[in-house]
C-alpha cells in the first residue's frame, strides 16, 4: 500500500533528510513513526502526498509510483489520503463546518451528500453540534479535531498524521491517539509520527524509527495484515 524503495532526500545546502529509506506498509496497519527532532519524520510524511519529492528512490502508493507524478495528477492521489499536518491550517474566517467541507468542495462533491459527510465527520471526532462555531473560539485540542474531521471527510483509505499531538496537553493527546486507533480499527491504514510513541503502546502498533535520516528500527506489530 505504501512502499519506499531506497528513498533519498537532499535539500539545498547539502542537508540530507533521508538516506536510503526502505519499508512497506500494508493495508490496515497502524504504524507509528518516531525519532529525534530532525530525524526526517516530516520529510518522510510529505513524500507520501507528494508535498515533497524524493531526490532518488521510489515511493509507491497503492501500486502507483508517485515519485515523478505529474502535478495535475496529485489531487486525484490525495483523494484517497487523509492528511493531518503539524499546523492545523484551519481557515479562521470560516466556520468549523466550512473548514471540514473544504475538501468536498474542491472535489465537486454533491452539496447534500457533502453536508451529511461533514456532519458525520464532526460527530466522529466529538464535535457534533459545533459546526457553526469559528476555529478561533475552540481549544487547541478541539482545533486538532477539526483538522482530523477535515482529513477523514473524504473517507480515505490511508490516514497520515504528522505530530498530531505535539502541542496538546496529555489528556487531549490521549484522546487524539484514541481517535486514530478507532480509525484503524475501522479498517483505515494509519501512519502517525510522534515524539511520544507511548501514546499508542496499548495498540501494539508497528514502529518505524528514524535517526539522522536512516531507518534504524522496524518492529512489525503482531497480527499485521498480510
Amino acid at each position: 500500500m505504501i512502499v519506499f524503495e531506497q528513498v533519498v532526500k537532499h535539500y539545498p545546502g547539502g542537508y540530507t533528510a533521508l538516506a536510503g529509506v526502505s519499508f512497506e506498509i500494508r493495508h490496515g496497519e497502524l504504524v507509528v513513526l518516531s525519532g529525534h527532532s530532525g530525524a526526517g519524520k516530516s520529510t518522510l510524511m510529505k513524500l507520501i502526498p507528494v508535498i515533497e519529492r524524493p531526490t532518488t528512490g521510489t515511493v509507491r502508493i497503492n501500486g502507483q509510483d508517485v515519485s515523478h507524478l505529474p502535478r495535475r495528477a496529485t489531487p486525484y492521489l490525495r483523494r484517497n489520503l487523509g492528511l493531518v499536518l503539524q499546523e492545523s491550517r484551519l481557515l479562521y474566517d470560516r466556520s468549523v463546518f466550512d473548514n471540514v467541507m473544504l475538501p468536498l468542495v474542491i472535489t465537486g462533491h454533491p452539496p447534500r451528500d457533502a453536508a451529511r459527510r461533514v456532519a458525520a465527520a464532526l460527530e466522529r471526532v466529538g464535535l457534533d453540534g459545533r459546526g457553526k462555531e469559528r476555529p478561533a473560539g475552540l481549544s487547541g485540542g478541539e482545533q486538532q479535531r477539526v483538522a482530523i474531521a477535515r482529513a477523514i471527510v473524504n473517507r480515505p483509505s490511508i490516514l497520515i498524521a504528522d505530530e498530531p499531538t505535539a502541542h496538546l496537553d496529555p489528556d487531549y493527546a490521549r484522546d487524539i491517539a484514541d481517535l486514530f486507533r478507532s480509525f484503524n480499527e475501522a479498517g483505515v491504514t494509519v501512519l502517525v509520527s510522534t515524539h511520544d510513541a507511548g501514546l499508542f503502546a496499548a495498540s501494539r502498533p508497528r514502529r518505524l524509527v528514524l535517526a539522522k535520516g536512516m531507518l534504524v528500527g522496524d518492529g512489525a506489530a503482531v497480527g499485521a495484515a498480510a
